[in-house]
């Protein structure tokens, strides 16, 4: 079956089909771009550099620009033939806003929006070149960890914001209590709530700068209590996000699985339901390896599933 250009527009971009090779060489030529455009925002900050090689950097940037640019148009234009949008519900109208609404999308147009909008309006370049600096999360597209924490980000908010609503409860507890136990004493260090919260915030994290400390026996008491406390309080997130992370990948290997066992069911997996496979495993970040596992484990359970386990006649 012809595609349309449209279609191969977007195989391209995902790397899938008979546009794999393409589509990833493609992929390794932003890679290198985006590392490209790090280095140049970082030796930039040096203001030495900065004037000798004026030019090279402002070519890096207007040329990097107009690619991620082409990028991001494209992106937009084939959304609606991507796996995970083919099947939805709503016009193209609807499917390029959810797209456009994705965190992927987001770091796309944030990678772009400083540059294009410096042609409009004055910034300072200390404050352009660190919004330049967000083009590193680009590379979240083509790292199949990062894309796989997100997901764990996006599962786990409501448990996220409960625990950092809990944490904020026990840092402003913590201010308020070290703040009436040392505030006679050090007026300089622990004058006021806000203050006391430096203290508190390095206690709580466990970092313990040891730049500002309690010195009356209560206030060591209270600041160990709250150093045990704040133990179990930052494993909880480490928690959440570890077990979420583990989750995702076990629901993309799991719907692969199925995606093969519903190939099987006719006892064979032809060119299209191969082609098929295949964008499905890049689109769930799985590795050809655990891809052909996947097929292999899958198809000889089925053949097992054919024979009587207990003559070995075929069913």
């Amino acid at each position: 079956m012809d595609l349309t250009l449209r279609q191969k527009a977007a195989a391209l971009l995902e790397a899938s089909g008979r546009f794999r090779k393409a589509g990833h060489a493609i992929d390794v030529f932003l890679i290198s771009l985006i590392i490209i455009n790090v280095i140049a925002i970082v030796l930039e900050s040096v203001p030495t550099l900065a004037a000798r090689y004026h030019r090279l950097f402002f070519f890096i940037e207007v040329i990097s620009v107009a690619i991620f640019t082409i990028e991001y148009l494209l992106r937009l234009w084939c959304c609606v033939d991507k796996l995970e949008f083919k099947h939805t519900k709503g016009n193209n109208s609807r499917k390029r806003l959810r797209y456009v609404l994705s965190p992927l999308a987001i770091i796309d147009l944030l990678a772009i929006l400083p540059t294009l909008l410096m042609v409009f309006f004055t910034f300072d370049l200390r404050f352009l070149r660190v919004f330049r600096l967000l083009r590193i999360f680009k590379l979240t597209r083509y790292s199949r960890a990062m894309q796989l924490l997100l997901a764990a980000f996006r599962e786990e908010s409501s448990s996220l914001l409960a625990a950092f609503f809990i944490m904020s409860l026990v840092l402003i507890v913590a201010s308020c209590g070290i703040y009436l136990i040392e505030h006679d004493v050090q007026p300089d260090k622990f004058g006021s709530i806000p203050a006391a919260m430096w203290w508190a915030m390095a206690t709580l994290t466990t970092v313990g700068y040891g730049d500002v400390v309690p010195i009356t026996p209560l206030g060591r008491f209270f600041g160990g209590v709250i150093t045990l406390l704040s133990m179990g309080m930052v494993a909880i997130p480490t928690g959440l996000l570890a077990s979420s992370f583990a989750d995702q990948l076990r629901k993309r290997r799991d719907a692969f699985n199925e995606a093969v066992l519903h190939s099987l069911s006719d006892g064979v997996v032809d060119e299209q339901e191969k082609e098929h496979l295949e964008a499905l495993r890049i689109e769930l970040g799985l590795s050809p390896v655990e891809a052909n596992q996947a097929i292999k484990i899958m198809t000889s359970q089925r053949v097992h599933n054919l024979y009587c386990r207990h003559c070995g006649g075929k069913l």
